[in-house]
């Protein structure tokens, strides 16, 4: 179907006194949050309590993790062409729906091969498939003030896990994996699934609303809800012929290595370097609180400044906490460690949520934003064997952290060199400077 020149008709949304996105925006965020279960922090909550359970060994988890993210990843790629033909209503109260379910029967899991399975669902429908709804949602009802939604999004997102984190965590200590598994699944059935299927809209245009709140006149033409074409932008082979995809969603692929693998193994990191448990829960905390710091200052500069030299910062930023870590010795410094990683990480965050629309338009905003993630993904699977690898070869993480320390500043360089697209319309003369 193509757009018509029929006439209008207004939806009550259109008439509210505050812009219908920003509850399209937290709808997302809470989606975000719903990601938990299929996160590699989100199951690291219940790791130790599962590998008991189940008598499995760390190996073998490790290799679950690993194929079962790798597979997962696909999920992204898939995600994209659907919700830009059938709109985030119904594929976000579906992924709710079959993420919940899945989440249930893994706390019912009881062997190898369904343990496999039922995490590889939750890798492909959580961490893939509704990470890459709930960053589009936000990317199609917000254009001139897309990046302060995002910062408000990251900081909405930053509550809700900060909030799931250690509540999930204490119905662990409190009533073992499989109950607290079961409440989250729970959650997503009963919480999520039914808000996206009251609240969530295609578009701005469906309820009379072009993006960021303006409203249409009655003798604007109606868009359909099945034409992406009916909006501007670039299409996902353009927008892979521009260095600056490779260069931003290769800067926030890295980022997700370094932070799966530290996340995954963080207590034992700072176990080497001679740090009780009590200073790793610390730690979470500090970069938590710092991350939300660094949402809100990548918002404000995201306006003002160029968003490849912020993600340079950005890499920078990662380069000196990462030198660092085999180095702390003291309290303060692993507290500051935690501090440059946090807003490093706020940094990532803002601008891969952001940058895709900007650069690249909406028309085919899902698929861009689904291949972007789909790197992120791969890179998550591949951050915690590199570092288990690196200490079963060496005895230390130290290597592995020099090596991705060099990464980072050779990031760092291309991101301030690249050249960012000027919208759709000047996709074709992004080149390298």
């Amino acid at each position: 179907m193509t757009a018509t020149n029929a006439p209008h008709i207004a939806s009550p949304l259109s008439r509210l006194p505050f812009y219908y996105g920003w509850v399209m925006m937290a709808v997302a965020a809470l989606a975000m949050v719903g990601t938990l279960p299929g996160r590699t922090q989100g199951l690291g909550l219940i790791t130790e309590p599962l590998l008991a359970d189940l008598s499995l060994s760390r190996l073998d988890y490790a290799q679950i993790n690993l194929w079962a993210t790798l597979i997962g990843s696909l999920f992204s790629i898939g995600i994209g062409p659907l919700l830009d033909r059938i709109g985030s209503r119904v594929v976000l109260t579906a992924l709710a729906v079959m993420l919940g379910l899945t989440v249930l029967a893994m706390s019912r899991a009881s062997s190898l091969a369904g343990l496999f399975v039922l995490i590889t669902l939750t890798r492909g429908l959580g961490q893939s498939a509704l990470s890459v709804v709930s960053l589009t949602i936000v990317g199609q009802w917000f254009q001139r003030r897309l990046d302060s939604a995002m910062a408000v999004y990251t900081v909405v997102m930053s509550v809700g896990f900060m909030i799931a984190f250690p509540l999930i965590g204490a119905l662990v200590t409190q009533s073992g994996w499989r109950a607290a598994w079961a409440g989250v699944g729970g959650a997503l059935l009963c919480v999520l699934a039914p808000l996206s299927l009251l609240l969530m809209r295609r578009s701005p245009e469906s309820v009379g609303l072009l993006p960021d709140g303006s409203r249409e006149r009655a003798s604007q033409p109606s868009v359909s809800r099945g034409d992406p074409g009916a909006w501007s932008g670039s299409s996902l082979w353009e927008a892979l012929r521009t260095p600056a995809f490779w260069v931003m969603a290769t800067g926030s692929a890295m980022y997700g290595l370094i932070a799966s693998g530290i996340g995954l193994f963080n207590e034992s990191v700072l176990k080497e370097r001679g740090f009780d448990p009590a200073v790793y829960h610390q730690t979470l905390a500090v970069t938590a609180l710092t991350a939300l710091a660094g949402n809100f200052l990548a918002g404000f500069l995201a306006r003002r400044r160029p968003m490849n030299r912020l993600m340079s910062a950005a890499m920078l930023l990662l380069m000196v906490g990462l030198l660092s870590l085999p180095n702390i010795r003291a309290y303060w410094q692993a507290m500051g460690v935690a501090v440059v990683m946090g807003i490093a990480g706020g940094f990532v965050m803002v601008l891969f949520f952001s940058f895709w629309g900007r650069a690249y338009g909406r028309a085919h905003l899902g698929k861009i934003q689904g291949a972007a993630q789909a790197m992120t993904v791969l890179a998550s699977a591949v951050g915690p064997l590199l570092l288990a690898k690196c200490v079963d070869v060496t005895g230390s993480y130290a290597s592995a952290f020099y090596l991705l320390a060099g990464v980072m500043a050779l990031l760092a360089l291309s991101a301030w060199r690249v050249r960012v697209p000027a919208g759709a319309a000047g996709v074709a003369e992004a080149r390298l400077i």
